[in-house]
């Protein structure tokens, strides 16, 4: 569906949304709201599996090469350094799973990340590598000359915290540590350019600020890495000639160079046709003007917070300049407060102590005046 978004018109653009016709939605940081031309994409695909008997499927693989592309072009890097995945996991389970790791090694993350950050870290513990979490103020002394790799997402999931990407990464390079950046909490609302943070591996699952299905997403992975790290799912799309369907290689794979060599398998196409209607709208509206109204709400959004009495950790600390505002209000749980929000139909979330308030560039003022009033009532705070 082709609009002209040269001129946005941020009130006719909520229509694409039809959940926010009941709720004040300023949850995106536990999902996005998919806009329906997401869903007719979806409902297109299906259809034309019914109409051609699936006689076209191997001009689904040629749709995803197009994908690939403008995925490379959203985030500024080639075709071939991209790579669907089901979600961010698959991405940091490649990377750590495809080293080889040493008796005291180091893997190095910062304090309140997602879960991911931790779990399979903790888990190669077993294998003798040391896990370190760090406050930010210690991020630097915690390198080591035995830390391999840093892995840390764009924007913190639980308190918003906004990293200095670009100096984290120069450090890094400098030093000879890998970069994992996991970007699912910003890629969608904020710009990344992976030209200038050049991380070794970049994962989104795009079900959060790039609104779409459960499912539907993709990895960078640098030329550089690509030259090291085997595939972890081997596959009938493996061998660098699988596109000779009718004959297709017997024997031992020899996998391509691009990115797709970690693919393996099978691809979700309708999520990513999805997928592809999302990142198409957001380029058509422009990651700037999308970025500069997300981060104008996320600066109302203080001010309610604020106005209700709630302590901002970006009052006291620097890089908490994203849109996921965090905030606590003493003597009253977050998630007692959410609880009441949400029989308002007001939805936020509460994550580890903090009332986390993200909205996106569909919501408005309205909203954030929906979550003032709520604030209000003596039965939520």
């Amino acid at each position: 569906m082709a609009t002209d978004w040269a001129g946005v018109d941020w009130a006719k653009l909520r229509g694409e949304f039809p959940a926010l016709a009941e709720w004040t939605y300023l949850n995106t940081a536990t999902f996005g709201q998919m806009p329906r031309r997401a869903a007719e994409a979806v409902a297109q695909h299906f259809a034309r599996r019914d109409e051609l008997a699936c006689t076209d499927f191997m001009q689904w693989f040629r749709d995803a090469d197009s994908i690939r592309a403008r995925i490379a072009e959203y985030i500024r890097c080639e075709a071939a350094d991209i790579a669907f995945i089901h979600n961010a996991s698959a991405g940091l389970s490649l990377l750590l799973g495809g080293l080889d790791w040493k008796t005291g090694d180091q893997i190095v993350t910062l304090e309140d990340e997602f879960p991911n950050h931790y779990y399979y870290p903790s888990h190669l513990g077993g294998c003798g590598v040391e896990f370190v979490e760090t406050a930010w103020e210690r991020f630097y002394d915690s390198l080591t000359a035995r830390t391999r790799l840093v892995a840390i997402s764009t924007v913190n999931y639980s308190t918003g915290f906004r990293p200095p990407l670009e100096e984290i990464s120069e450090t890094l390079r400098r030093r000879g540590i890998l970069l994992y950046l996991d970007g699912t909490q910003s890629l969608g609302a904020l710009q990344f350019d992976v030209s200038r943070i050049r991380p070794d591996l970049f994962a989104v699952d795009a079900y959060k600020w790039l609104l779409s299905p459960n499912g539907a997403g993709f990895m960078y992975v640098s030329p550089e890495l690509r030259e090291r790290l085997a595939p972890a799912v081997i596959g009938w799309r493996s061998h660098k000639d699988w596109r000779n369907h009718e004959n297709l290689h017997h024997g031992a794979p020899q996998f391509a160079t691009e990115a797709e060599r970690y693919e393996g398998g099978m691809l979700p196409f309708a999520l990513l046709y999805a997928m592809k209607a999302v990142i198409e709208m957001i380029q058509a509206i422009g990651p700037e003007r999308i970025e500069r109204r997300v981060m104008e709400l996320a600066g109302k959004t203080q001010d309610v917070l604020r106005g209700a009495g709630a302590v901002l950790p970006a009052d006291s600390s620097p890089h908490y300049d994203s849109q996921i505002v965090t905030a606590r209000f003493g003597g009253r749980e977050a998630s007692a407060i959410a609880r009441e929000l949400q029989t308002r139909k007001v939805l936020v979330a509460a994550r580890h102590g903090n009332l986390r308030v993200s909205p996106h560039f569909y919501n408005n003022e309205t909203d954030l005046a929906r979550l003032a009033e709520a604030l209000s009532s003596h039965d939520v705070l």
